[in-house]
């Protein structure tokens, strides 16, 4: 990894992080001496953010952190529930290998094992976060179609939109813990759906798996001030 692609990382990340709020100016030089780096890939990075969606360039070409409505970060979660819609239905119409019918049980049973704590404490949480992740990156990499894995991994760049991102939210209060079971529920319902070769009913199931990311970011945006001390990003999302 060079320099600019390690400062690209470094900035993201602590946009992600809710380090800035929404609005606020980046400027070339602070992020430079923050990051131990020169302006070059600074900027460059900053240019790569605005194309991401991250960042926005005002009227005299400075960059500013961007804030997003709720409506876009719903559009957004919604538009991976489509895509991951779309690699499911071509994985159950292509065929599950057998290795991807291990790697999928192996995850499936790593997610009961995880949840089977009540209630969750925060390494199960943390393994539950590892193996949702997995289960979501095997499907879209089994899809073998590099135009959809590489629409998948630009709509994750923004806030809340990749498969965990709002899994934190989930492990809050005692409630959420039935609403992750419910999630874990769907990918033995969909891996059930991809052996059996039934394209439709993998996509509708991928779609509807994303009402829960849904349903916690509502949740997230009603409850900020404890949503704020385990996602910070929060912040970047204005209005309700």
């Amino acid at each position: 990894m060079n320099l600019q692609e390690t400062v690209l990382i470094q900035l993201r990340d602590l946009i992600l992080r809710g380090e800035f709020e929404p609005g606020q100016r980046l400027a070339e030089q602070q992020l430079a001496e923050r990051l131990g780096a020169s302006r070059t890939p600074v900027r460059a990075a900053l240019v790569t953010l605005e194309q991401e969606g991250l960042v926005e360039a005002n009227e005299t070409g400075k960059f500013l952190v961007r804030q997003f409505t709720p409506r876009e970060v719903a559009d957004a979660i919604a538009v991976r529930g489509h895509l991951e819609g779309m690699a499911a239905r071509l994985v159950a119409e292509h065929g599950v290998s057998r290795q991807l019918q291990l790697d999928l049980q192996a995850c499936l049973d790593d997610g009961d094992s995880a949840l089977a704590a009540n209630p969750l404490d925060y390494e199960s949480y943390a393994a539950y976060a590892v193996v949702n992740d997995r289960f979501h990156a095997l499907v879209l990499e089994a899809s073998g179609n590099r135009a959809l894995q590489r629409a998948v991994a630009l709509n994750d760049k923004l806030p809340f939109a990749p498969a965990s991102a709002m899994l934190p939210m989930q492990g809050t209060v005692a409630l959420d813990r039935d609403w992750m079971l419910y999630a874990h529920r769907q990918h033995h319902m969909l891996f059930a759906a991809l052996k059996a070769g039934e394209g439709a009913r993998a996509q509708a199931l991928a779609i509807e798996h994303t009402e829960v990311a849904q349903m916690n970011m509502r949740m997230a945006l009603e409850r900020r001030s404890e949503t704020e001390r385990v996602l910070p990003a929060i912040r970047l999302v204005v209005g309700r």
